[in-house]
């Protein structure tokens, strides 16, 4: 890793610890300023589905930036490294994203550098876009969070 700076682990004594706090529960309410009311609904039940042991990684939506997934898989935000999504661990840089709304629409993930993005994490992520992008056309809701017919 030249010419990168490593992070640097400091020991924390117990008492340097802020304890833990319940979030709020604003279960729906957290999405009702969101004019799509189906992106809303489908927020809520994913947080829901997560608090249940749903994989995060497998969401159709965002609750970071409150959007369909595949609207901002390109942010920053979503490369773990640590998981290795959205990142290349053979060169070692952030996988890019290229999105086509247009329905069918396809999602692309490539290293800039490698040209490829073939782990299993990746995959996880262009599926996550794929189920995004079909949600937000009005296909059918991920099967956990299915919501009931009016």
């Amino acid at each position: 890793m030249q010419g990168r700076s490593r992070p640097l682990l400091r020991a924390v004594s117990p008492e340097d610890v802020p304890e833990p706090r319940p979030a709020p529960s604003r279960g729906r309410d957290r999405y009702s300023d969101l004019d799509d009311r189906r992106l809303a609904a489908i927020l809520a039940a994913e947080d829901t589905a997560v608090e249940h042991g749903l994989s995060p990684h497998t969401r159709s939506t965002c609750y970071v930036h409150r959007c369909w997934v595949h609207q901002c898989v390109g942010d920053p935000l979503h490369v773990i490294v640590v998981t290795g999504h959205r990142w290349c661990r053979r060169c070692e840089l952030p996988v890019q994203v290229a999105v086509d709304e247009t329905p069918p629409g396809a999602v692309h993930l490539f290293c800039p550098r490698c040209g490829q993005a073939s782990s299993a994490a990746n995959r996880e992520v262009r599926q996550a876009c794929r189920t995004s992008l079909a949600a937000m056309h009005g296909g059918d809701a991920p099967t956990l969070y299915r919501l009931p017919d009016a």
